[in-house]
């Protein structure tokens, strides 16, 4: 391999039936192009209904409401959870939309495997706030957190899409304040350059069944009212010094739109001195991570759990998948 390259991991093999029929299920859901002047709170209350339907935690897992300085967030506990162990999770949905319960039941797998609990906070949305509202509440969340008692050394970063985004913010914004980072960070199609230069947006547009540059762009403008803002550091951490990180995990789909975001990032890190890993898996859908049926979702989750392990000091509380099944 060369050195000069970050460490990239294809997954062999082809996508399970499983993943196929999910692929074809969000196409057909998500088929109609999002408008200019798309009604957002009408769209919200959709996919909370499908979120409602599909992503529901176990019953075992505690649910309970905190307020982080004015930042409202859920922490995620589960039977196996061992003091002092925290993972902070920011989660996706185009700095426009929240899902109530798949960051929790993506979440509490996590923590059942890590023995940890989760703390997910629920940051402003746009076009109601656009940036820099959803960073600021994430920096101040995570603040709260370590000033309540969370060490940073026991501090998980999780993101998913524009999740993994306002992850590598935080993290940035700490390093600059000089404030304490967490053990590692785990990105999972991090939507990181809002100035869209990344070749998949074009290579992968019409494969990707759940995301089009069309949409993407849309809601672009509602986060991101003036062009100059595109490369600003804390809006696309792509641009960011990541100096001084700490290790990042990385994963993607092959042919989703966001994979070269992954691949760049992984790139940008490797050239800082960052500790970095990137998966890349087969044709699977955007933020497969988080559907529990799909044999890809369990496979990452250990791949997730073997690197949080490396680099926190963590023990695993329960086994890892068997096999990978088409």
């Amino acid at each position: 391999m060369n050195n000069d390259q970050p460490p990239v991991r294809t997954i062999e093999g082809t996508p399970s039936w499983r993943s196929r029929a999910l692929g074809a299920l969000v196409r057909l859901a998500l088929r109609e192009p999002l408008a200019s002047d798309a009604d957002i709170a009408l769209l919200r209350r959709r996919y909370e209904a499908l979120d409602a339907r599909y992503f529901q935690p176990e019953r075992s897992v505690v649910r309970e409401a905190v307020d982080c300085n004015g930042v409202p967030a859920e922490w995620i506990s589960v039977p196996q959870t061992q003091p002092g162990r925290v993972i902070f999770y920011l989660h996706g949905g185009s700095f426009a939309f929240r899902f109530p319960n798949a960051p929790a039941a993506f979440a509490a797998r996590l923590c059942q495997r890590l023995g940890a609990c989760a703390l997910i906070p629920d940051y402003r949305l746009a076009p109601e706030h656009p940036f820099p509202a959803a960073p600021d509440d994430c920096l101040t969340a995570y603040r709260w957190a370590l000033a309540n008692g969370c060490a940073a050394r026991d501090v998980v970063f999780l993101g998913d899409s524009a999740g993994g985004n306002l992850a590598l913010v935080t993290l940035s914004r700490t390093r600059r304040a000089s404030e304490p980072l967490p053990a590692c960070a785990v990105l999972l199609s991090p939507a990181v350059d809002c100035t869209f230069e990344s070749r998949s947006l074009v290579d992968n547009e019409g494969l990707d069944p759940m995301l089009s540059l069309a949409d993407l762009r849309v809601l672009r403008g509602r986060y991101l009212p003036s062009q100059e803002q595109y490369r600003d550091p804390d809006a696309s951490p792509l641009f960011a010094d990541f100096t001084g990180f700490p290790p990042l995990f990385l994963q993607a789909g092959s042919s989703e739109l966001l994979r070269d975001e992954a691949v760049r990032t992984a790139q940008r890190a490797h050239a800082a001195g960052v500790d970095v890993e990137l998966e890349l898996w087969p044709a699977t859908p955007h933020n497969f991570q988080m559907v529990a049926f799909l044999p890809e979702a369990a496979l990452a989750i250990d791949q997730i759990v073997r690197f949080v392990v490396a680099h926190s000091g963590w023990q695993a509380t329960a086994k890892a998948s068997l096999a990978y099944q088409t």
